[in-house]
């Protein structure tokens, strides 16, 4: 991509800066704001597919609302990277995703333009209509504005606020963000005419407009009768759905085309009409011929090579978490024909890409639908087969009521396998893994495992695969395994047991996940203070190995748990193992390690951990406070 010359961008320190430029300008505005991204993107990596598909639509929005005044809510976030280099943030895009910079999302304490929060999706609308209507109630004026992908659309929640919306006839636009169809040039240009015209207050409120927008065709257009009528019946077809919801539909128009957004956008400004419906087409990545290219590959992406496209790979190549569950449950599914897979919309990110390509017919994808997903794989358990919901652990919330109404109190034997485990990184806390240990082994009928590491992970995935009294889970990180050898044949684990990992006297340090390198190296410096230490993995959360436990106690005179969880979890069930079995009654010392209470925020994930008290210089100081020992400096010993 050729550098160009910036001649509006530079000026823009807030949206008000807009108003000084005509609509011709604004398309030399868009294009200075897409290679702004583009280069930004390339040096800090991110969410650049999504961003570059609403460049043309963030330019209108900004420049015909009048924000903050007027609310601009964006579904999901990843495409609010415009949004924050025209609202006064563009010299701080060199932060992105790092420690105390900008969030690679909207967040309502970063600026007064981000009305709310995002992260997960479908949220927007909901939050919109709360908007509106609070606006209606305190008798104020401005605008709501919510931008929702079509991918969003695919989750309940979304049709759950639009037909409230509908209903309540509180004034609310929505501009539902399509990049999965596409418009071609000559029915651009019908599609723009049919939406400015039925935009414009004359044919408001009507129902069956299609044969009245045909009749008001200028001549120049009456050979396009053919396409006339494919528009027409697009927008009749798409206006059946949101018209029996109660909104007002106008579209599709093209999303690039500021010569087609502005004036519809204007249109549907000053109507005061309810709630209205404007379907814009856009295409991921649009502007960067490798996005366009490869929308999923540069959905989100590392930093790369603008030239090229070629994104930097890390320094050490190394096996993700992701891949070995992916080749683990390929490999059990070769031999056992009801093994199928269930993801939300993520079939890459949770690795079932591979399991799609030789096992389509038992590869499902029910889109952004978490809560649909957990309940579908209760119906295929019913049937006989064996359903693995693949879903990252902080989506895996959304569908908490299906968890337990319709997986747990029915004990079906649904597996969970949670991705993205424990803190995240850049993503910060929208995507943090952080509860899932405490929100599922609370359940009655519920297995709960967690992987030390890649080898523990593949007997996990064996063990579901082979369990079939009722639900179970497990968890693994996102990112590199440790390198470990797999065995070629894998057993199945037995259900509710540990291991000891090395045995010593003084401090029992029980693990639970991937710290397990963490409380290798706490050892060995708690060692070398002459402090022998036993360390113990779990493995389970639920059952607990009660047997294990009670040694662990009887033999030494602490014992510490570490797990990459909330509390309320793991270490909160062994305490109250030990106060049920009258240990604790003897002065017996435990200490648990579990992510505080508090949202980190985002950041290099061992930086995270580190404030999080979840590394082996906070293991050392907690064993050493809880032993009543001082040292003032502690030197950490790394195996």
């Amino acid at each position: 991509m050729n550098k160009i010359e910036i001649k509006y961008l530079d000026k823009i320190k807030s949206p008000k800066d807009l108003d000084e430029l005509n609509d011709e300008q604004l398309k030399e505005l868009a294009t200075e704001l897409r290679y702004d991204v583009i280069e930004t993107v390339s040096k800090t990596g991110g969410h650049l597919g999504a961003s570059l598909g609403v460049i043309e639509l963030t330019v209108a929005l900004h420049k015909i609302f009048d924000s903050p005044k007027d609310k601009i809510i964006w579904d999901v976030g990843h495409q609010s990277y415009p949004h924050k280099i025209l609202t006064g943030r563009r010299d701080q895009m060199s932060t992105l995703r790092k420690k105390d910079g900008l969030s690679g999302f909207t967040k309502r304490d970063e600026s007064k333009y981000d009305h709310f929060g995002a992260g997960h999706s479908s949220t927007a609308a909901s939050a919109g209509l709360g908007m509106a209507i609070g606006r209606d109630l305190k008798n104020r004026d401005n605008h709501v504005v919510c931008i929702v992908g079509d991918g969003a659309m695919s989750a309940g929640q979304a049709y759950e606020a639009l037909n409230n919306a509908g209903a309540e006839k509180s004034k609310l636009i929505v501009i539902l963000n399509d990049n999965d169809m596409s418009i071609a040039p000559p029915a651009g240009a019908m599609s723009a005419y049919l939406a400015k015209l039925i935009s414009g207050g004359t044919y408001l409120g009507l129902r069956n407009f299609a044969k009245q927008v045909i009749e008001k065709l200028p001549k120049s257009l009456e050979k396009g009768a053919k396409k006339a009528e494919e528009i027409t019946r697009l927008i009749a077809g798409n206006g059946t759905l949101f018209e029996a919801l109660g909104f007002y539909y106008v579209g599709p128009i093209d999303g690039h085309n500021l010569d087609h957004l502005l004036p519809v956008i204007r249109n549907v400004k000053n109507a005061d009409n309810g709630p209205v419906i404007i379907h814009v087409v856009t295409q991921k990545g649009k502007g960067y011929k490798p996005a366009e290219d490869s929308d999923e590959k540069f959905h989100g992406v590392t930093k790369f090579n603008i030239a090229t496209g070629e994104q930097e790979k890390p320094k050490k190549a190394n096996v993700s978490y992701t891949k070995i569950f992916s080749n683990s449950l390929i490999k059990c599914a070769e031999n056992d024909n009801d093994i199928v897979a269930v993801t939300a919309a993520m079939p890459s990110g949770t690795g079932l890409d591979k399991f799609k390509e030789l096992y389509p017919q038992r590869f499902f994808d029910v889109g952004i639908a978490e809560q649909h997903a957990v309940t579908f794989s209760a119906g295929l358990a019913i049937e006989g087969l064996k359903p693995f919901a693949t879903i990252y652990s902080t989506f895996l919330q959304r569908a908490y009521d299906q968890i337990i109404h319709d997986i747990a109190i029915q004990n079906l034997p649904v597996r969970f396998a949670i991705d993205r485990a424990g803190l995240v990184g850049a993503d910060g806390p929208t995507h943090a893994g952080s509860f899932d240990l405490a929100y599922l082994s609370i359940l009655p009928n519920f297995v709960v495992m967690a992987a030390s590491n890649e080898v523990e992970l593949v007997r996990m995935v064996k063990t579901a695969a082979d369990y079939s009294l009722g639900p179970i889970s497990f968890r693994y990180p996102r990112g590199n395994v440790f390198g470990l050898d797999i065995p070629t044949e894998i057993e199945s684990l037995e259900i509710g047991k540990g291991k000891i990992i090395k045995q010593g006297e003084k401090i029992a340090l029980l693990n639970l996940g991937t710290r397990i390198e963490e409380v290798k190296n706490a050892s060995d410096t708690l060692e070398a203070m002459g402090l022998s230490c036993t360390i113990a993995d779990a493995r389970f959360a639920k059952p607990l190995d009660k047997d294990l436990i009670r040694d662990l106690s009887k033999n030494h005179e602490l014992i510490i748990t570490i797990e990459e969880g909330s509390s309320g979890g793991f270490g909160a069930h062994v305490l109250m193992f030990l106060a049920d079995e009258g240990i604790l009654d003897n002065g017996f010392k435990i200490r648990n390690l579990y992510l505080p209470d508090t949202f980190i925020q985002h950041g290099d994930v061992n930086d995270m951990y580190a404030q999080a008290g979840l590394n082996s210089e906070n293991i050392v100081k907690l064993a050493m406070k809880a032993l009543d020992i001082n040292n003032n400096e502690i030197k950490i010993i790394k195996s």
